[in-house]
């Protein structure tokens, strides 16, 4: 228990958080190679580390566009993913995010939608998605792009995020 608790701590320590400037910033492509594929490993560990359900490079301080998540039992990869189609109905639900203290707020998402990308081996993904998995890739794409779900929601949660993470900020 104790061995699971420090993982989820290193792990929490190696996400970025809420005003880091590298998660305002666009990603930029991504080859595979070596590198890419051990990136992906250390994203897989980190976001099983710390209890999540995907992981955004950003988020670890990369700035390429790669994202991993945990669906249908298993682990994905996707590199370079494009929302291709989406659904027109949306729905709202509470997100938390792991680069925002795991604090949670409302956003609109599209209940389904199509994403394509690669995988490690290069080859075309196609990912046909709805609820809370369709929500889940959105999540992490936003993240390629330099958005939050703090940029997502309405003022008045905004607001009240910001509050609470001064109040977690103060000693």
């Amino acid at each position: 228990m104790a061995n699971e608790k420090e993982a989820k701590a290193v792990a929490l320590a190696q996400i970025r958080q809420f005003g880091d400037p590298v998660l305002k910033e666009e990603s930029n492509q991504a080859r595979v190679d070596d590198g890419l594929r051990q990136l992906a490993e250390r994203m897989i560990r980190i976001m099983h580390q710390a209890d999540g359900v995907g992981l955004a490079a950003p988020q670890i301080g990369i700035l390429r566009k790669i994202i991993v998540f945990h669906v249908d039992g298993r682990d994905h990869v996707l590199i370079n993913p494009q929302i291709t189609w989406s659904s027109e109905e949306k729905s709202t639900q509470a997100e938390g995010c792991l680069s925002l203290a795991n604090l949670a707020c409302d956003v609109e998402r599209w209940e389904r939608i199509k994403v394509e990308g690669e995988d490690l081996d290069g080859n075309h993904k196609v990912y046909e998605l709805e609820g809370l998995e369709a929500r889940i890739l959105q999540h992490e794409i936003d993240h390629l792009h330099g958005f939050m779900v703090i940029n997502r929601t309405t003022r008045e949660q905004r607001r009240e995020l910001m509050a609470r993470l001064r109040e977690m900020q103060m000693p």
